[in-house]
């Protein structure tokens, strides 16, 4: 009788071992499938400009048809397969990361081509609502789709603010939180350096006044970037007050005047006034030199102006906006 007890102890023994090492090679496989931060093919649920979004497994292949999110796409260090308007991209988004020549031209950001974004075999689409409201069925026959509003009613009070909060959540799409917490890190780092340059160069708490500026229908027409705004945000970190203010947030960010509404601003003997423009079509040189209503303001007479370069972005993502900070600190200080 004793044997046959030992013996039964032993095959007990046995088993509940064996289970253990199943339930080690188990969990030692889940970590191994997800690097241990998370089951990359758990499906995961957003809330975008058009509902409730359930992407069922960490997408690889992505199209982004609006540029500041294919931006964001490599802030995370991710590749996208295809962006619309290439060309365009490459033209105004002035930023140290660059697309691979594997990446495709989806058609233009207005009108994105179906055929194309159907040849990348994509398993997410990145939409905007509105620009894509009216292709979104068709969109969705190809892969799921999310869809940004960033003109809704509530992403207009803070253009700075809703871009990262875009960003969190598309990085929660594509299983890369920490990276978008690093990335934003990196950008308030950034921003706190110049606002160090600001600091040094006596400027912190000036007073400013930032434009785009253009020629349209034969009239010069004056962009102004209002708190609202990435810039009048941007600014606001930097150290600086916006002496532009309007009763409701502009959509945009920006107000359109002539050189007239800049008469609101004389007597401010600190402000800095900073514009954007391109050189075939500078209108302060070709429009407002020499004439009385510009040369006679306070912040003209005493050599506050500040020229940035024509393809400064002010409508981009996370580092879009390191850019345009070190841009807008380069046109004031001198060092």
């Amino acid at each position: 009788m004793k044997r046959i007890a030992v013996l039964v102890l032993l095959l007990m023994i046995g088993l509940l071992a064996a289970c253990g090492n199943d339930e080690d090679a188990e969990q030692e496989n889940s970590n191994q499938d997800d690097g241990g931060n998370g089951d990359s093919s758990e499906s995961v649920t957003i809330e975008d400009a058009m509902g409730e979004q359930t992407i069922e497994k960490t997408p690889e292949n992505i199209v982004a048809l609006e540029w500041s999110y294919a931006e964001n796409l490599l802030a995370l260090g991710i590749q996208p397969a295809g962006v619309a308007d290439l060309d365009g991209f490459h033209q105004w988004v002035n930023i140290d990361k660059a697309f691979d020549e594997s990446v495709k031209d989806v058609g233009t950001r207005q009108e994105p081509n179906l055929e194309a974004i159907r040849r990348q075999d994509p398993d997410l689409i990145i939409a905007v609502k509105f620009r894509h409201e009216q292709y979104l069925d068709q969109l969705k026959e190809i892969a799921p789709v999310i869809t940004f509003a960033p003109y809704s009613e509530e992403a207009i009070q803070d253009h700075y603010g809703n871009m990262l909060s875009e960003f969190k959540k598309l990085a929660k799409v594509v299983d890369k939180e920490d990276e978008a917490e690093q990335a934003i890190s990196d950008l308030n780092a950034f921003i706190d350096e110049q606002s160090q340059r600001v600091a040094d160069a006596g400027l912190k708490g000036s007073q400013f006044v930032a434009t785009q500026a253009f020629t349209a229908q034969n009239t010069p027409t004056l962009r102004l970037f209002t708190d609202n705004s990435m810039v009048g945000k941007v600014m606001n970190k930097l150290g600086f007050e916006n002496a532009y203010s309007t009763d409701e947030p502009e959509v945009y960010g920006y107000s359109e005047v002539t050189v007239e509404a800049l008469q609101n601003f004389q007597g401010k003997e600190d402000l800095q006034f900073l514009y954007i423009v391109q050189e075939e079509d500078n209108i302060f040189e070709s429009d407002f030199k020499g004439n009385p209503v510009w040369e006679n303001l306070s912040f003209v007479q005493n050599g506050n102006t500040h020229q940035l370069p024509g393809d400064t972005w002010t409508f981009g993502g996370v580092l879009s906006n390191k850019v345009l900070a070190k841009q807008l600190v380069d046109a004031m200080v001198n060092e």
